[in-house]
Order: C-alpha cells, then sequence, then structure tokens
C-alpha cells in the first residue's frame, strides 16, 4: 500500500492525500484549498500536484473548504472523474464552492482594480476557478450513504462509517486487493468529539490495517464539552451587562449552527438577557437549510426537535441577516447584541466590518470558538496582540478576546488516542500516519500513541510516498 501526501502534511489546511491502487491508478483523499499567506496560497492553489491522468476517483470526507474547497480548481484543470461523498456532504458543497467561487471573483476584480489604479503594467489575477466550474464539479458528485460499499476503482472499494465532526462528515474505509488479498486503510478527514450536540458520535470501524489520522490536537485537550453553555453564557451576562456587543466569528458549517443551538438552550434557561442575536451570514444561512434537510444525520436530541417541528436553529429573538444593506447598519449599531458572522478566521466577510466597528470598545468581546490558522486575523487576536490590522489599516484593540476550546469539532489529544485504540481492538492496526497537524502537535500525539504500543507512527512530509 503506498499513500502520496499532498497537503496537510505537516499542517492543519489544504487536506490532499493521493492513494496509489495496486493495480495501477489513483484515488485522492480529499482536495482542500490551502489557507495561509495568500501569494503562497494562491500558488498552491492554482498548481495542484495531482496525477490527473492517473486518477480514478476522489473521496471527499466532509465540506469544509481545507478538505474540499480546491474540487473545482482540479475540475478546471481537467478532471472528468467521479467525486465521491456523503448526501449531506453533497448538499453541503453546492452552496459552499458557489460561495468560494464568488469569493475568489471579488478578491480578483479587488485586486485587478488596484493593479489598474497603481500598477498598469503589471498582469492581471485570475479567480482559482469560476461559478461555471462550481456547476461542472457538482456534476461529477456521486452521492454515497453510510455503510453503504461502493466500488470505486479496480481494486478499490470504498464504505463511509460517521466521523462525527459536521454534518456528512466521513470516516473513509478503502478496502485494496492486494494480490487476492483485501487491505483497510482508514483517513479520518476531521475526526469528532464524542457527546457533541446535533452530531452523531464517532463509528469505529473493523479490519483497518493502515490509519491516517488527523492530529490538530494531538498535543492539547478541550474544555470538557458540559461546560460548552456555562462559559458562553458566562461571557454573553458579563459583556451584555456593560452594554458592549458580543462578536462570534464563526465558520458557516457546523460551529455557526452548533453556537446558535447553544444560545437557544441558554435563552430557554433564562440564563442570557434577552438581547438580538443576529446571524450576519448569507452562506450560514443557507448552509442551515441543508441541515434541515437531514436530521436523519444528527443525533437523537436535534431529531426530537425537529419531530417536534421546533427547529434547534429558531428561537425569539434570533433574525437571520442576508441583505448588505441590513449588514451594514448592523455593524453600525451600538445597541447591546450578539452578532454571528463570518468568516471563521476573520480572514474575509462581513465579519471584518464588525471587527473594525468594535475592536476599540473595552465594553465589548470577541469570542473565538474554533483553531486559527497561522498568519490569520483571528490567529493575532487569539495570541492577544494590541494593535491589529484590518483592511490594510492598523487598529488598536481594546476590546476583550475570549478563547472558548469547548466548541471545537476536531478530538482533543486523549479522543484521537482512544480511537486509534478503538480502532485497534476492531482489526489487526498495524500502522499510523499523522496527517493534518501542525509539527508540535504531532510529535506530541505521536508520542502518545507510541506510549501505547502502537509499534509504527509515521509522520510524512508534504510530497512524500509512504509505503505499508
Amino acid at each position: 500500500m503506498r499513500i502520496r501526501f499532498l497537503g496537510a502534511a505537516g499542517t492543519v489546511t489544504g487536506s490532499m492525500h493521493e492513494v496509489l491502487l495496486p493495480g495501477g491508478g489513483r484515488v485522492l483523499l480529499d482536495c482542500g484549498l490551502y489557507q495561509g499567506r495568500r501569494k503562497e496560497a494562491r500558488e498552491r492553489n492554482k498548481h495542484l500536484p495531482v496525477a490527473l491522468r492517473e486518477l480514478r476517483a476522489v473521496v471527499l470526507s466532509h465540506a469544509h473548504i481545507d478538505h474540499s474547497g480546491a474540487l473545482p480548481r482540479l475540475v478546471a484543470l481537467g478532471y472528468r472523474g467521479p467525486i465521491y461523498t456523503t448526501p449531506a456532504t453533497r448538499d453541503l458543497i453546492a452552496v459552499m464552492l458557489q460561495d468560494a467561487a464568488m469569493i475568489q471573483q471579488a478578491d480578483a476584480d479587488y485586486i485587478n482594480r488596484r493593479i489598474r489604479r497603481e500598477h498598469p503594467d503589471v498582469e492581471p489575477v485570475e479567480p482559482l476557478y469560476t461559478l461555471e466550474d462550481v456547476m461542472k464539479t457538482l456534476e461529477q458528485v456521486v452521492a454515497v450513504p453510510y455503510h453503504q460499499p461502493m466500488d470505486v476503482a479496480p481494486g478499490a472499494r470504498l464504505t463511509f462509517f460517521d466521523a462525527g465532526h459536521v454534518l456528512g462528515s466521513a470516516l473513509v474505509a478503502l478496502d485494496l486487493d492486494e494480490e487476492g488479498a483485501e487491505r483497510r486503510l482508514l483517513f479520518t478527514g476531521d475526526l469528532g468529539r464524542r457527546d457533541m450536540p446535533i452530531l452523531r458520535d464517532p463509528e469505529v470501524p473493523p479490519r483497518v490495517e493502515v490509519l491516517l489520522s488527523e492530529s490538530t490536537y494531538g498535543d492539547r485537550e478541550h474544555e470538557p464539552i458540559e461546560r460548552m453553555d456555562e462559559e458562553l453564557g458566562a461571557v454573553v451576562r458579563r459583556v451584555i451587562g456593560r452594554g458592549g456587543r458580543v462578536l462570534v466569528p464563526t465558520f458557516a458549517l457546523e460551529r455557526a449552527q452548533e453556537i446558535v443551538f447553544s444560545l437557544k438552550r441558554l435563552r430557554e434557561a433564562g440564563a442570557i438577557p434577552k438581547v438580538p442575536v443576529y446571524v450576519d451570514s448569507p452562506l450560514t444561512v443557507r448552509v442551515t437549510d441543508v441541515f434541515r434537510l437531514h436530521p436523519e444525520a444528527m443525533d437523537a436530541e436535534a431529531r426530537r426537535w425537529f419531530r417536534g417541528r421546533l427547529s434547534p436553529f429558531d428561537f425569539e429573538g434570533l433574525r437571520y441577516v442576508e441583505s448588505v444593506e441590513e449588514s451594514k447598519a448592523l455593524s453600525a449599531s451600538k445597541e447591546p447584541a450578539i452578532v454571528l458572522s463570518a468568516s471563521g478566521m476573520c480572514e474575509f466577510g462581513r465579519v471584518l466590518h464588525h471587527l473594525r466597528a468594535l475592536v476599540g470598545d473595552p465594553r465589548s468581546c470577541v469570542v473565538i470558538v474554533g483553531w486559527q490558522a497561522p498568519h490569520t486575523l483571528g490567529r493575532r487576536l487569539v495570541e492577544g496582540r494590541a494593535r491589529v490590522r484590518i483592511f490594510g489599516v492598523e487598529h488598536e484593540r481594546r476590546c476583550e478576546v475570549v478563547v472558548l476550546g469547548g466548541f471545537s469539532a476536531h478530538a482533543g489529544r486523549s479522543e484521537l488516542l482512544d480511537f486509534a485504540e478503538a480502532v485497534r481492538r476492531r482489526g489487526p492496526l498495524r500502522h499510523v500516519a499523522l496527517v493534518h497537524g501542525e509539527p508540535p502537535a504531532q510529535r506530541a500525539l505521536a508520542e502518545g500513541l507510541a506510549e501505547r504500543g502502537f509499534p509504527d507512527v509515521r509522520i510524512p512530509r508534504r510530497g512524500e510516498t509512504l509505503r505499508f
């Protein structure tokens, strides 16, 4: 078994791995956008290192852009084969990739305006892909339910298991025929946590010999899930009590829905003041509509809400904002409120307007509820920078910044270790490769696995091919 690691190797972005099939050809696991310094990200996303002529299939673990966002670029480069994913993920990428294409076009338009104004001799830039590329991509998507085996290439059979990370997320099991002997590779994509609201717990597939595991939080634990509502409620009471505004930069997929559900529970328990709550993200609105279509991918508690015709994502005082005019009015307002807005790492989108409006207000608070990539504005806020740059202008940061790690949808260190143990108990697990993590987290997780008796734990480099 050979695997070539093309992205999310030594970093937490741009997930992309090629499985070299024993009988020839390749299967690509994920095709995500790389997110980082803009110039480097553009070059890496533009020139995908995929062996297109040998590619037989793409298998997508879930809809987050760092796992799915380069699919239209792959299609624009000439890939015409199938893209396998779960039904919920199919519906999610339909809205998320369209949004990504519009962002690509808007970024290109902005850069080109500056080029025409300041550097007329410089060649204009093109978006990585267009809405037309997205439409072609969606035509190639094949939806496969959990637990239903599917032959995806000669000598390769796919089965999806629930990863418990976001709606529709999957553990990817590939059964490979090697000279008559079947060997199972398991790719976690992003592994979820147990007992999270809305989603089911991650499953543990049997008969795994090689495990490709994410390692995002391989060196740290999360706050207990039970404290999520309590900590969010304490922040809201404190900030609203002093007349400030609570701004939550959210990822449109899963995190926004979890925060809305948490606020609903807090409101119904009388644990937070009855101030307006705004979700200012058109993408989040569309993603939430997809959630309403897939209660079958949720846990028992969330399904009970739907059976009672009470959505987990609606309550009195909650408003979904779509128009630009309403968004501008909201960012200009000084009234106490809770605002959820994308993007989750504060790199683009409407959240930047809200940040610019409140970053200098000591009464207000930015609540960080997800992992922040290096070199992003979100990471600078987490680091407590005294001054931050928004829309190219430096601002003194006087607002409070709170990090609520309990809302993370990624498994923490002990959960990653326990998952590997559970996989080993159900099959002859012999090899582990750690991806989707920064080097300190990967080294710490590798040490933890070695202490538990895993004999072969590897940390591949980008571009490296490992043989198992």
